[in-house]
């Protein structure tokens, strides 16, 4: 999710890359494939985005019948394209759009609990699964605004833009060279990228989530704020104790 290509290259990373590789995995006698796709692709099937990535599981379990599929919800970290693009665009601007008022919920995942999934299913040999990967907590896009602003010392209007308004915006947008919204990603954000209930979770499979959002994102939010690392804790608490980054 938030990927920014378009049609074919969706098609060639997420469907034909990944069986391409299962079938390698296969003829070269390996006894696992994990396949990292992405959550709520089942019901955002008006997504070029999810179709590929539906499209891909389909040909890997083809061609690799025992690959275990992953499920994450969004993926965050220091160098990904979600927390770091909004903390960009709150820095930068006075007014923010929120698309379908914000409400569209997400369960965000650090890359390092993914990645304790990852070692998880592979040692304690858990096969031919879906997997959804969710964080410890479900938040709202508009709440994850509100959490990035705090984090990076920004007071931003977060206005709600009608759908037709939308939708123009993002044709306006794909026509950049870096697009901050294509039509795919807004008609993805109608979807809310939480666990489904119809698939086994890791916390069902004895690995949950342990990161918080805020906490993670704190460690890195300094680049993003007046005075860069000399925002942080660190460099505050030497020269006044009470001036804290409010959590």
């Amino acid at each position: 999710m938030f990927e920014k290509k378009g049609g074919n290259t969706f098609k060639n990373i997420h469907s034909v890359l990944p069986s391409l590789l299962a079938k390698l995995c296969k003829e070269y006698g390996l006894k696992h494939f994990i396949h990292v796709s992405a959550l709520g692709i089942n019901d955002s099937i008006d997504s070029e985005y999810s179709k590929s990535k539906l499209e891909g599981e389909t040909n890997i379990l083809k061609n690799f019948p025992i690959a275990t599929i992953l499920r994450p919800s969004i993926v965050y970290l220091v160098d990904d394209n979600f927390t770091t693009n909004f903390m960009t665009l709150l820095n930068r601007l006075p007014i923010f759009p929120l698309y379908y008022e914000g409400k569209t919920k997400f369960a965000p995942i650090h890359c390092s609990d993914l990645t304790d999934i990852i070692y998880h299913t592979i040692s304690k040999n858990i096969y031919s699964n879906i997997i959804e990967c969710v964080g410890p907590e479900v938040i709202s896009l508009k709440k994850i605004l509100e959490k990035l602003q705090i984090l990076i010392g920004k007071k931003r209007v977060l206005l709600p833009f009608p759908l037709p308004i939308a939708k123009l915006t993002a044709s306006f947008f794909e026509m950049l060279p870096n697009p901050l919204l294509t039509k795919d990603q807004l008609r993805l954000l109608k979807y809310d990228n939480v666990k489904s209930g119809k698939y086994k979770t890791n916390l069902d499979i004895g690995i949950p989530s342990v990161r918080f959002f805020d906490q993670e994102v704190k460690k890195y939010s300094y680049m993003w704020r007046e005075g860069g690392q000399f925002s942080t804790d660190k460099y505050l608490s030497k020269n006044d104790p009470e001036k804290k980054i409010e959590d």
